[in-house]
């Protein structure tokens, strides 16, 4: 058993290792706990924000638990059979008072600035509208032809002849070039949805009425899996989101496809083809 332990953790690493370079690895893995890889700068900023807060976390967690063993072992009633009586310490009670305004001090000022950088959106290359729907998604590139297609999430059977993943795969994916600013704008046509893409570290609502604005710049080519993060319904869980990643003459010969593949009907821009 112990040997087969061995191996198994041994293949998770390798697995791991293989993930984490593969272009197309940005999708949720069997036993994973930690964050996808980061595709973003944002992404990249939250990671290190989660390491910081999680050593603090460690640390706290080490000095309890010692204080606790130090408690059991040195005033049990074996060690100390007549117990003190102090009722009342003025250094203590503001150690305790203090300490932890400290600790949520350092918490908040990189917390502010993340916060601060996630909503501060640069000049973008690239404007895509994502409009949530029960249950799918429509995309807009208002800046690039103003043309519009719906994405749907695949079958089963349609997801295992693409070789796509279950549930994340679509038919029709948002293209975007590499190392370009993306200003993605959210807007829901009936209910509230959310549009999130884990490695890029993105997760905004999709609220009738309101366009909400985010943004990402991903870092490497690849095909990069989200899905809608807001309960909207019956299918909630089949209106998954695909973001492939490409260079930017993969990116304009795809546009220049698009833009007849995706012809609109008029005023109301309805997508001709799938």
């Amino acid at each position: 058993m112990f040997g087969k332990a061995i191996r198994l953790l041994a293949g998770s690493t390798a697995a791991f290792m293989t993930y984490a370079g593969a272009a197309l690895a940005a999708r949720p893995r069997p036993w994973e706990m930690g964050f996808q890889p980061a595709a973003t700068p944002v992404m990249q900023d939250i990671e290190e924000f989660h390491r910081f807060v999680f050593y603090i976390i460690a640390a706290i967690t080490i000095f309890v638990l010692a204080l606790l063993l130090w408690i059991i072992f040195r005033y049990n009633s074996r060690a100390n059979p007549v117990p003190s009586k102090i009722s009342h310490n003025t250094l203590l009670e503001v150690a305790w008072t203090i300490v932890p305004v400290i600790i949520l001090v350092l918490i908040a000022i990189p917390s502010f600035k993340l916060l601060y950088y996630e909503a501060d959106i640069p000049h973008p290359d690239l404007t895509v509208r994502a409009i949530g729907k029960q249950w799918y998604w429509t995309y807009e590139y208002p800046q690039s032809g103003d043309f519009q297609f719906d994405s749907l999430g695949l079958s089963d059977a349609a997801a295992d002849k693409a070789g796509e993943p279950r549930l994340l795969g679509v038919d029709n994916a948002v293209v975007v070039p590499v190392n370009r600013v993306v200003k993605v704008q959210t807007d829901g046509a009936d209910v509230i949805h959310s549009w999130a893409v884990p490695s890029f570290g993105v997760k905004m609502d999709a609220i009738p009425g309101r366009l909400n604005e985010t943004w990402f710049k991903a870092l490497r080519e690849g095909t990069y899996y989200g899905e809608c993060s807001e309960l909207c319904g019956a299918r909630h869980a089949y209106m998954p989101i695909e973001v492939k990643v490409v260079s930017q003459q993969v990116f304009e010969a795809w546009l220049a496809a698009a833009k007849k593949k995706y012809a609109v009907n008029g005023d109301a821009r309805v997508a001709l083809a799938k």
